[in-house]
């Protein structure tokens, strides 16, 4: 599953939008989390168990929480559904046939996950009826005779689903467990297709046929559904079957013969194009709303060729019948590796123009191939465990960048994936496998995908790659179609290398936290040394050790020539290292290979940091370098190391560059940064480079903010021109905008609203209206802003009725979180700055009265948290 794209990120988001972002002045290199991770509410503290004090310790005196593997009394061999559609009341109508046995011990008794049913009937496969008892939504049922582990039995069961009358729950990673969503089943919303899809991790396809929902269970199926004639059908393995009714209907059957865990069985129904492919002779299907039919392989990009290279870098083809990929509506996580079929968000919509040198989609399809290995082949034996899966989903990404776009590329995602990472740690620590979580989906964090593809990085380091992906190959090959659990991968590890690597494992993957370091350098010129101070800073605590224990890389510089390379061992809190050196070195570069997760001081001076970008080979040596160098009074020397940078052969720091340098320092830099607006091979640089230019307000580049407006194909881009030539000459660019204005693109619509906002016009407030409720992302929050500013500004007489539009949007939960969020925010601000001007306005108490509401109703967890946290800030 991938959700920090549009859960993780969204809380961030969403939290640091609302309130004000601290920034911290840093006097050397840090490895520190943006400052807006700090503004995510914390979760409540779990009571700690009741303790006695014996002489000088002191002793629990109740066990800890330990959420263990599920007990396997019965087995899953094989679920066979038929099932038909109530749109009117939301319900499932099912007939389920199970195929059983006892795991070890003989049994009569079978206890079943069925979360809200109507069950109607249940027998044998002669059709002998059985009884059952079915409380707190566990079905027992009494078999006719006992059964021994070696005989497989069937059961029949005639039920209706209900997933919207239970009372259901949601996380912050998923953000309903209801299993099975009707989305706009009634038809009323003419903007939004009927679709029908299921979402069962973590344990919620229970919520739609019974079954034994654990991910230590493994089971074939098939699934048949019967649909109006004019929808696709999508679920595991392959169509078998396909008839049509008399009566408009037809009925779809899929079978899914090689085992997966329940949680990983899917269904969608709706109206989709699909566009089919090959690869190897295995069908690839993607299926997209029909308006994206043309996109679809630029939504769904560079598919056959990650089969390819995970398949070969892995030494294990891909292992299932297809490969589908399907895009919802009112998706509740970011994307799901249901095995053959995933599923995503409508994040992932957009047209060829629209994704250009867009890195999510392609990221988030790497991710949720690569659990086709890690995950559906082999599953996590327990949520505990679920770092087995998730972190290698993370870690496919930087793969599949670092193979396609070279080694920089790789890396640049793994820097972000790290801060992601540290930013959490922040507020909470716990270890990569957690036995003592309080909520199942808590384990879906920054720590199990973040921390532990960070972890796989340093490993594959460690052993070097080809043992890394033998080792990688020989736990798929030996565990495959079962469970797995981290000892089984360090076993793995262990059999490939030969070496012991508990100590890896014990300090990264069963003890909380990270190293942070303070590093520094002596040179003593009589005894031509150098000697390297290393000190451990973190916090220790019973989960976090005092001492990590860490193997590097250190290289001596001396002059521009290769480096000396020594390995040494960190296993002291307080250590030092000393090395030759015939003369002071021009940079002593301690973890040279960049792997080790840290934070850590690192004190260089500004020579040293300018050496460094200059000479070290990796990615994040001149990123460190550039963060070093960063200050508002920098030298000559360190701002020709960003002039520099403008050349730098990744885009990456091109852009960081052209951001941190400042114009009226460096204004010969301003004629390369002018050819990169138009020139530059990616489309955030162009961006930057006319940003950067719009803020020098010189006539002399209209006409390249013209050529932009003219030429340019990224959306972004054209926005940051847009902006660019409203400095310089609002007519020109207010008479631009009018050609955008029918654009669905939300960087674009929200540029041209707030050029409007900046001009009011009543005239305007149209587009704004037109556009409310398709602008999205973060972009939803400015746009909505500046649609009541307008109003404002132009004298709207009917603003409590404009207004009543938020409302409905803010309470409407078919609508995206983040136009949900922007109409509450923007009420609140609203109602903020309203009374200032006039605290006894009626319109005061009606916009507090709806935003009341708006968070009484609020379903996703995320924003819940968000508006509690605003709301108890007093």
């Amino acid at each position: 599953m991938n959700q920090t794209t549009s859960s993780l990120l969204l809380t961030v988001a969403l939290a640091g939008a609302w309130t004000a972002c601290d920034t911290t002045k840093k006097a050397a290199v840090t490895t520190t989390p943006a400052a807006v991770m700090a503004n995510v509410p914390t979760p409540p503290t779990p009571p700690t168990a009741p303790s006695a004090e014996v002489g000088k310790m002191t002793f629990a005196d109740t066990l800890p929480t330990y959420q263990a593997t599920s007990k396997k009394t019965h087995d899953l061999v094989h679920t066979e559904l038929d099932v038909r559609f109530d749109w009117a009341k939301k319900h499932l109508l099912g007939k389920a046939i199970l195929t059983l046995k006892p795991h070890f011990a003989d049994s009569d008794l079978l206890e079943l996950d069925a979360k809200g049913f109507d069950i109607h009937k249940i027998t044998d496969e002669k059709g002998a009826k059985l009884t059952y008892d079915y409380t707190d939504n566990v079905l027992k049922i009494k078999l006719l005779r006992a059964y021994k582990r070696t005989e497989q039995y069937k059961l029949l069961i005639d039920y209706t689903a209900k997933p919207d009358e239970a009372p259901a729950g949601g996380s912050a990673a998923i953000q309903s467990d209801k299993g099975l969503f009707f989305i706009n089943a009634d038809g009323a919303d003419l903007e939004k297709p009927q679709q029908i899809w299921t979402q069962g991790e973590t344990q919620s396809n229970s919520r739609w046929f019974p079954t034994i929902d654990r991910p230590n269970q493994r089971m074939t199926n098939q699934i048949t559904m019967t649909v109006a004639d004019k929808y696709k059908t999508l679920s595991n393995g392959l169509l078998k079957n396909s008839k049509k009714n008399a009566d408009g209907t037809r009925t779809d059957t899929w079978l899914m013969d090689m085992p997966h865990a329940p949680y990983l069985v899917m269904m969608a129904v709706g109206d989709f194009a699909v566009v089919e492919d090959k690869w190897r002779g295995k069908p690839l299907m993607y299926y997209v709303e029909p308006k994206y039919k043309d996109h679809a392989k630029s939504i769904y990009k560079n598919t056959p060729e990650l089969l390819d290279f995970f398949s070969t870098k892995l030494g294990v083809e891909y292992p299932w019948q297809k490969f589908a990929q399907i895009v919802v509506r009112d998706y509740v996580s970011g994307a799901m590796e249901n095995t053959t079929a995933v599923i995503f968000g409508e994040f992932m919509n957009g047209t060829e123009r629209e994704l250009i040198d867009n890195e999510q989609n392609e990221s988030v399809v790497a991710h949720e191939m690569f659990h086709h290995w890690f995950g559906d082949l082999v599953t996590a034996e327990s949520w505990s465990n679920l770092t087995v899966n998730e972190s290698f989903a993370n870690y496919s990404e930087v793969l599949w960048f670092e193979h396609k776009y070279g080694k920089d590329f790789g890396m640049h995602h793994l820097a972000a994936t790290m801060e992601g990472y540290i930013g959490e740690s922040q507020r909470k620590t716990h270890s990569l496998v957690d036995f003592t979580y309080n909520n199942r989906e808590d384990m879906f964090d920054a720590h199990s995908y973040n921390k532990g593809g960070c972890i796989l990085n340093m490993l594959r380091n460690y052993v070097g790659d080809e043992a890394f992906f033998s080792s990688l190959n020989k736990y798929l090959t030996d565990n495959k179609f079962k469970t797995g659990e981290a000892h089984q991968l360090r076993l793995a590890f262990e059999e490939v290398t030969g070496e012991d690597l508990s100590w890896f494992w014990n300090q990264w993957y069963f003890k909380a936290g990270h190293p942070v370091l303070d590093i520094s350098y002596k040179y003593d010129a009589v005894k031509k040394m150098v000697q390297v101070d290393l000190e451990q800073k973190q916090e220790a605590s019973e989960k976090i050790p005092a001492v990590f224990e860490l193997p590097m890389q250190v290289d001596v510089y001396q002059g521009k020539g290769k480096p000396t390379r020594h390995a040494i061992r960190m296993v002291n809190r307080k250590q030092s290292f000393t090395f030759p050196a015939a003369v002071k070195p021009d940079l002593v570069n301690v973890d040279a290979q960049k792997a080790l997760l840290w934070e850590k001081k690192d004190n260089h001076t500004e020579a040293e940091w300018i050496f460094q970008y200059y000479n070290a080979p990796e990615y994040f040596d001149r990123r460190e370098a550039m963060e070093g160098l960063k200050s508002k009074t920098m030298s000559a020397a360190a701002k020709a190391v960003f002039v520099a940078a403008l050349k730098d052969s990744f885009w990456g720091l091109r852009e960081d560059a052209i951001k941190n340098l400042a114009i009226k320092d460096e204004p010969t830099a301003m004629e390369t940064i002018s050819k990169l607006a138009t020139t530059d091979p990616h489309s955030k640089v162009r961006a930057a480079a006319l940003g950067k230019l719009a803020a020098t307000k010189e006539e002399k580049y209209a006409e390249t903010f013209k050529k932009v407006l003219e030429k340019e194909q990224a959306y972004p881009v054209i926005a940051a021109g847009m902006s660019a030539l409203y400095k310089l000459s609002a007519p020109a660019a207010l008479e631009a905008a009018k050609k955008y204005e029918n654009e669905t693109n939300s960087e674009l619509l929200l540029s041209v609203g707030e050029m409007y906002a900046q001009n009011p016009n009543a005239e305007r407030v149209a587009f704004f209206e037109k556009n409310l409720e398709k602008v999205n992302g973060l972009e939803a929050i400015g746009f909505v802003g500046n649609y009541v500013k307008m109003m404002v500004k132009t004298g709207e007489t009917d603003l409590k009725g404009k207004l009543t539009r938020l409302h409905k949007i803010g309470i409407d939960q078919s609508q995206s979180p983040w136009r949900r969020f922007a109409c509450a925010r923007t009420l609140k601000d609203f109602a903020g700055s309203l009374k200032q001007k006039n605290a006894s306005d009626p319109l005061i108490a009606t916009a507090e009265g709806w935003l009341k509401e708006i968070v009484e109703k609020e379903s996703n967890p995320q924003l819940k948290a968000v508006y509690e946290s605003v709301f108890n800030d007093k």
